[in-house]
């Protein structure tokens, strides 16, 4: 039987991290035929996040270098899944989606599957200067690499494991999530986007809209002076927003390429 690992980067989400589990569609996985590995990398949390993780039925990993990139590369590296899926620890990503977009990756044969935040996005979800950030620079990737991923920085993921001893990811920061997607695309493999709903967040939020949106435009230029552009793709038209309750098999918009540049 295939395992499905749920990863989530966590730091100091202890009110949070309870509900992030629940929201896992754990029995709806099984019944799919699938495995499944809750795992938590507690990124150095000073408030007993992992603990409370722990508690709640999580396999709990302590990553003590902080950075996203970093939890999710030692995450990456201990997990145990055939797929590999992700989300955040502070309520805004959408898990109960999982069954129905592991689905969508096997009956579609995808190697990567991306979501799109901003498609239908609640004002409320985001600030405007995280709106505008967001779109900026997924409009950055998409010119620079021809990427056809309209949401560069979002972070819920579902992919194949194998995937990454054909990536180079070096980020340990926020521009991990734009560094994949585009990783992913241009390794060849067939990649599609999803529209999804995002809420908004529980507690306090951690993002620095000007010191990560600098960092993540200086990685998009260092890789885009490394690696090169890629040719441009064909979009395709895109499906409505998945939920639980729809069945997985709109079209979307592929990314199939067969060749590395």
């Amino acid at each position: 039987m295939a395992t499905v690992s749920v990863i989530i980067p966590a730091y100091n989400e202890q009110q949070n991290i309870p509900q992030t589990i629940a929201a896992i569609p754990t029995e709806r996985l099984r019944a799919s035929g699938y495995d499944v590995e809750i795992l938590v990398v507690d990124n150095a949390s000073t408030d007993g996040t992992g603990e409370v993780a722990r508690e709640h039925g999580a396999r709990v990993l302590v990553q003590p270098v902080r950075g996203y990139g970093n939890a999710y590369r030692a995450g990456f590296a201990n997990c145990v899944g055939d797929v590999i899926a992700t989300g955040d620890a502070d309520l805004t990503y959408p898990f109960e989606i999982l069954p129905e977009a592991v689905h969508r990756l096997e009956t579609e044969r995808l190697d990567f599957l991306t979501t799109d935040r901003l498609a239908r996005l609640d004002p409320q979800s985001m600030t405007r200067s995280h709106i505008w950030g967001n779109h900026a620079l997924s409009l950055i990737t998409r010119w620079l690499f021809s990427v056809p991923f309209r949401d560069s920085q979002s972070g819920m993921w579902i992919f194949r494991r194998h995937l990454l001893d054909r990536m180079r990811l070096r980020s340990g920061g926020m521009a991990f999530s734009q560094e994949l997607k585009v990783e992913a695309y241009r390794s060849g493999f067939r990649c599609a986007e999803i529209p999804i709903a995002y809420y908004p967040r529980g507690g306090e939020t951690k993002n620095r809209t000007v010191v990560d949106g600098i960092g993540n435009l200086s990685q998009l230029i260092a890789a885009r002076m490394r690696n090169g552009r890629a040719p441009r793709p064909v979009v395709r038209p895109r499906p409505p927003v998945l939920t639980a309750s729809v069945p997985a098999v709109d079209s979307t918009v592929h990314a199939d390429r067969h060749a590395r540049d």
